[in-house]
């Protein structure tokens, strides 16, 4: 299964959905987590007080991270967790290291 992980340093859970510029995409199965892609987006938290609604933002997102059963990131706010979910791609919230933390997710999933 495929599963979107927003890191700064390609090694660790440490960022949070709305500063990501880039998600790794990781192919996990059979006990493995392997990266297969990178996904470039804009940032949904952009902090420009004369665009407040990001909505086409989030649509960017998400079509970025198509067939990809979750995403996992450091931090996430209510809205994008519901709307990502609207879409059937399912937000955990966790840190730690990517490869063993994805293959203890792949478990419930």
């Amino acid at each position: 299964m495929l599963i979107a992980v927003a890191s700064k340093d390609g090694k660790e859970i440490n960022q949070h959905f709305g500063h990501a510029e880039r998600f790794l995409i990781y192919d996990v199965e059979q006990g493995d987590a392997r990266l297969v892609d990178e996904k470039m987006v804009e940032r949904y938290c952009s902090f420009d007080p004369e665009h407040p609604l990001r909505g086409h933002l989030l649509k960017g997102i998400a079509e970025a991270l198509r067939g990809c059963r979750a995403v996992v990131t450091a931090q996430m706010g209510d809205h994008p967790k519901g709307e990502l979910e609207s879409l059937g791609i399912e937000p955990f919230v966790i840190g730690g290291p990517i490869k063993a933390t994805l293959v203890e997710l792949a478990k419930i999933l």
